[in-house]
């Protein structure tokens, strides 16, 4: 063999080294990145205030006292808080953050169907990525995610999680948090809504954009009626309701539906 063919194989194993180490590198910090890139502490001692950027949706900024438009959890109706935590997150009292089975259930359905059937995230997941992170769908973002996630639920509590949770997510076409959304909808406080009103602002959670058109139309589509009359069975399934309360919600309109 020649000198020249010895270099090159040397030079092959240098770069295969480098790649190696490389990768390890990558495998072994990402997680120490991720668990520190974002202080997410803050939530037990500032609020995320929505900014709106135009029509790409909007960013949070922390700032040192609630926003005007802040609820507190225990001004939202019970019926809202629970309507809300049935039909997002069943299990959001006893996962730490990321509903593992709930996860490999919807990686199932996903590799069957060939396609993204849903995501599976929890309201903790959700508060994280909208807080934190960006709404890509990418593989490391949805991990970065994760990770955020499981170290948020170890450093704040689980009704500041919620809360935070009500005042920042979506539930129409620029319409962020629950005030917002009960003033829209039914020109009323949060503290004032009743089990239907609660099951329509579920319905909405999953695409509140596109499930706005119930509202638009002040006419209940096939699927938003489908979908409150099952928040309202979960209600009753986790008495909250009674079946005489479930029976009555079911078909009493609310003030705008035709």
């Amino acid at each position: 063999m020649g000198q020249k063919e010895r270099r090159r194989r040397l030079w092959r194993r240098l770069i295969g080294f480098r790649v190696f180490v490389s990768l390890l590198a990558v495998v072994l910090l990402s997680p120490l990145y991720m668990y520190f890139s974002h202080d997410v502490e803050r939530l037990n001692v500032a609020w995320p205030q929505v900014v709106p950027r135009g029509e790409d949706g909007v960013d949070y900024d922390f700032v040192a006292k609630p926003p005007p438009y802040w609820v507190r959890l225990n001004s939202i109706s019970h019926y809202a808080k629970w309507a809300i935590i049935l039909s997002e997150d069943w299990g959001f009292y006893q996962h730490a953050g990321v509903d593992f089975d709930e996860l490999k259930k919807a990686v199932d359905e996903s590799v069957k169907e060939k396609r993204m059937v849903r995501g599976a995230s929890t309201i903790s997941q959700q508060v994280v990525k909208n807080v934190f992170l960006s709404s890509s769908r990418s593989l490391w973002r949805k991990a970065h995610e994760i990770v955020l996630t499981q170290k948020m639920e170890k450093v704040v509590p689980k009704q500041r999680i919620l809360e935070t949770y009500f005042n920042i997510v979506e539930w129409g076409p620029g319409i962020y948090g629950i005030r917002a959304a009960s003033q829209h909808y039914f020109r009323k406080h949060p503290s004032a809504l009743n089990p239907r009103e609660a099951a329509f602002l579920a319905m909405l959670l999953p695409s509140p954009k596109r499930y706005y058109v119930s509202f638009r139309n002040k006419r209940l589509t096939r699927f938003a009626r489908s979908r409150i009359t099952s928040v309202l069975r979960k209600m009753k399934w986790a008495r909250i309701i009674s079946e005489e309360e479930r029976q009555m919600w079911v078909s009493s309109p609310m003030a705008w539906e035709r």
